[in-house]
């Protein structure tokens, strides 16, 4: 009897997309960068408006230093992140051979696209809602927030003033993973802070040497100190991956497996709402190297969604599941505008990169920088 009671419920549709918990089904994939500025990373993070109006914040990270700036911005719109990365960003570091974000409007508009073809920057992105597939911004933001959470009352309401000096902060700041401060793997040298004044730390007591001098002994210096902060950062990822490995049920899918898709994009209130849509999907591919695959609806026509294996439920040949009807129904009607507008947010999948980002032909499809005559400013001046 037991057995029977086990058999009918995992056959059963509605036990299956309310009760089977979201799992760890993907092993950890590693985000790989060769050097300063070879992968940098986006992202915005929203909070309380200030006194001067800013609600946004445009985070940008070098992968391989952590060095990490933070760009107060009053929207999220293409154009301000693209006036941004040009005149606050490209302008003191150079430009970075890759960007990676999510999926956001303002990431992947024609303008960000345009602006980074002209300057030969390759761009990708993550699958959607697996903020893992960019890291380092998320981990940022969290270490950002609780900086200007420690602030006074007054000062938080002035929180676009003091965010450089807290970004400088952490870039001064010996990184764990590294073992160096960003500043230093970017720049080859520490910074001075005021805390060496105070201390009479100073520079005086070295010997002047030429400009020769002082860049070789700059590039071995980085030379070592890009080798062991490499092996301390595989080593760092060697350690967080066996940990998150032990709690990973990996099961490969293959083509033709039929699968439930997690149930993401809800709004208001829903404690009650099932853990996974009640409409099959079919596997139709999957990404060389990375656990993504493309699933297409069972049964009619539908787009074909890029979605990380984590948020699939692999289903088998199970009885047809009771909503399945009604969901393919509702999906099928307009809908006020505001309605499509949500339904689009929540359930649109845009292509993951076909390549991995640390496999070389990253740099295959780029076309090299040649000269041109479009100014940035004609560009940003462009409509979104």
């Amino acid at each position: 009897m037991g057995a029977e009671v086990g058999q009918y419920i995992k056959n059963c549709g509605r036990c299956v997309a309310r009760k089977t918990p979201p799992q760890r089904a993907a092993p950890l994939n590693q985000i790989t960068s060769k050097g300063p500025l070879d992968l940098v990373c986006i992202d915005f993070l929203s909070l309380e408006p200030d006194s001067q109006g800013f609600a946004n914040i445009l985070v940008v990270t070098d992968h391989y230093t952590r060095y990490a700036q933070a760009f107060p911005a009053r929207d999220q719109k293409a154009s301000t992140v693209a006036k941004i990365l040009c005149e606050r960003y490209f302008v003191h570091y150079g430009l970075p051979a890759r960007i990676h974000s999510d999926q956001g409007r303002d990431f992947e508009s024609k303008l960000i696209q345009d602006l980074l073809r002209m300057l030969g920057i390759h761009k990708s992105r993550t699958t959607p809602y697996h903020p893992q597939g960019d890291p380092q911004p998320e981990r940022f933001n969290r270490t950002l927030l609780s900086m200007l959470g420690t602030l006074d009352p007054k000062r938080k309401q002035k929180w676009s003033q003091n965010i450089s000096q807290l970004v400088h902060a952490y870039n001064c700041t010996r990184n764990e993973a590294t073992g160096y401060s960003p500043y230093l793997l970017m720049f080859g040298r520490e910074a001075r802070l005021p805390v060496d004044i105070c201390f009479g730390v100073s520079d005086k007591s070295e010997k002047s040497v030429t400009y020769q001098q002082y860049v070789t002994k700059l590039k071995a210096d980085l030379h070592k100190a890009y080798q062991l902060a490499t092996e301390a950062a595989d080593k760092n990822h060697k350690r967080n991956k066996r940990a998150h490995d032990k709690l990973v049920k990996d099961q490969v899918l293959e083509e033709g497996d039929r699968v439930l898709l997690r149930n993401y994009g809800v709004t208001g209130k829903h404690k009650l709402k099932d853990k996974w849509r009640s409409m099959p999907y079919i596997v139709v591919g999957k990404m060389p190297n990375l656990p993504v695959y493309q699933v297409k609806p069972e049964r009619g026509t539908g787009v074909v969604k890029t979605v990380h294996r984590n948020h699939l439920l692999p289903i088998g040949y199970l009885v047809r599941l009771p909503s399945e009807d009604d969901e393919l129904e509702s999906s099928q009607k307009p809908g006020t505008r505001k309605q499509q507008r949500l339904a689009q947010r929540s359930t649109q999948f845009v292509n993951y990169e076909d390549e991995p980002l640390s496999s070389e032909s990253d740099y295959e499809d780029v076309d090299p920088p040649r000269q041109i005559s479009v100014e940035w400013k004609d560009l940003l001046s462009q409509p979104e």
